[in-house]
C-alpha cells in the first residue's frame, strides 16, 4: 500500500504531489539482489546480509500476489536472472524504503 500511495510523481510545479493510482500508471517489478550490498569495507560489494535465492523467490512472489489485488497493471521480470531492462524514466529520483516500521 505504502508504494502504490507515495507522492512521488510531480505537478505543474515540480513538487511531488501524486500518487500511482492519481495518474493511473503502472508497475515494472524487478528484483534485485544487488541492492542489498554493503559497501561499508573496502571495495568489493558484500551481499552476505542478502537472503537466500529460495527466500528471495518466496519475497518476490508474496509482493506480485499482493499488487494483484490491487489490478494495477503490472509487468515482471524473471527471478533471479540477468536481464536487460530498457525503461523510459523521469529522473533521477532514487527513494530507498528502509524502515522495519513498512
Amino acid at each position: 500500500d505504502k508504494i502504490l500511495a507515495l507522492r512521488i510523481f510531480s505537478n505543474d510545479l515540480g513538487k511531488f504531489d501524486f500518487c500511482l493510482k492519481d495518474i493511473s500508471g503502472q508497475l515494472l517489478i524487478v528484483s534485485q539482489f544487488t541492492l542489498y550490498a554493503n559497501c561499508a569495507k573496502g571495495r568489493r560489494p558484500d551481499f552476505l546480509d542478502a537472503a537466500s535465492y529460495q527466500e528471495g523467490k518466496k519475497l518476490y512472489e508474496q509482493f506480485l500476489d499482493i499488487i494483484k489485488t490491487y489490478k494495477i497493471k503490472f509487468e515482471t521480470g524473471e527471478f533471479g536472472a540477468d536481464m536487460l531492462v530498457k525503461i523510459q524514466n523521469a529522473g533521477p529520483v532514487t527513494i530507498i524504503l528502509d524502515s522495519d516500521e513498512i
